[in-house]
């Protein structure tokens, strides 16, 4: 995640009721004697888990149930965001890297940049990359070509259902996307369906949610984000939005982002069909009502 020769220090976090299950990674990351890996902290207090770390993947949260209106979903994300924000705010580094995996991921990002005003906003984001890896995966069993050859696919807006996976800009081996699938229908339909759907499509497959998916993408948003993008090449990544691409202001939007030296940086200047437009402003609206419906929440909890 970090490069090839750093050691790291893993802080480890779950819920008391977890605490066997946890201790058991403990012990499974000592028996794999990981070159690399220099310490495993495995605690169920968020006062021992985030003293002092440089870098957060935060995947916990809840999870909507049969029955629950957005509103409680919220209330429950609400809660633990807030909580991790002040933990996160006290104890760790002043300059900690922030990627928010739970759902519904933009919103949890948002919370916790709402409660912890002392980190900076950029080092604040959520991630889309999982979105970003299964287009490239989707336009590589389609193609033939091997996913290392395919570049630029961009995830706009929110990580959920109304996301939208973008090939306009994207790159076969260096020929555009389109040109080489040559099925406009494929890309404008069930090619958007499936990246939207794939992680129900995982879980209706293998009755859990994404894993070791979720957790390469979860490496890949950091090591890019500190080691650099490759020159030409671009992410999506879920930051605050400047209102780029007429994004809403103030929001957790995943847009294109280069990395340089730790810092992000939203692609500018691409040029965006009036479908393209569409798309983004219906995941915007989303993320500004799922914004209102938190700002509620946070108000209540106060």
């Amino acid at each position: 995640m970090l490069g090839p020769d750093q050691p790291v220090i893993l802080h480890m976090l779950d819920i008391p009721p977890a605490a066997g299950a946890l201790e058991g990674v403990r012990m499974e990351l000592i028996d794999a004697a990981f070159p690399l890996l220099h310490g495993v902290v495995a605690t169920t207090d968020p006062e021992v888990a985030f003293a002092g770390v440089d870098y957060a993947i935060l995947v916990g949260g809840f999870p909507r149930k049969a029955g629950m209106e957005r509103k409680d979903v919220m209330a429950k994300n609400v809660a633990i965001y807030k909580s991790q924000a002040s933990a996160l705010e006290r104890l760790a580094s002043k300059d900690v890297k922030v990627v928010v995996v739970a759902n519904p991921a933009n919103t949890n990002a948002l919370i916790l940049k709402e409660n912890a005003p002392s980190i900076p906003a950029e080092n604040i984001t959520c991630m889309t990359r999982l979105d970003h890896n299964r287009a490239l995966g989707q336009l590589s069993e389609r193609s033939g070509v091997h996913i290392s050859k395919i570049k630029n696919a961009i995830i706009w807006g929110n990580h959920s259902s109304t996301q939208y996976p973008d090939v306009n800009h994207a790159t076969i081996d260096g020929k555009a996307a389109r040109l080489v699938i040559g099925d406009d229908a494929y890309l404008d339909g069930e090619f958007v369906d499936v990246v939207q759907q794939r992680g129900a499509a995982i879980i209706k497959a293998r009755s859990l949610s994404s894993a070791l998916s979720a957790g390469s993408s979860a490496c890949d948003h950091i090591r890019d984000w500190v080691l650099g993008t490759k020159a030409g090449e671009w992410v999506s990544m879920g930051v605050l939005s400047d209102g780029s691409y007429g994004a809403p202001e103030g929001i957790m939007f995943s847009f294109p982002c280069t990395c340089k030296d730790g810092k992000w940086e939203i692609v500018q200047g691409l040029t965006l069909d009036d479908r393209s437009k569409e798309k983004l402003k219906v995941t915007g609206d989303e993320l500004v009502e799922e914004k209102a419906l938190a700002m509620e929440c946070l108000g209540e909890s106060a």
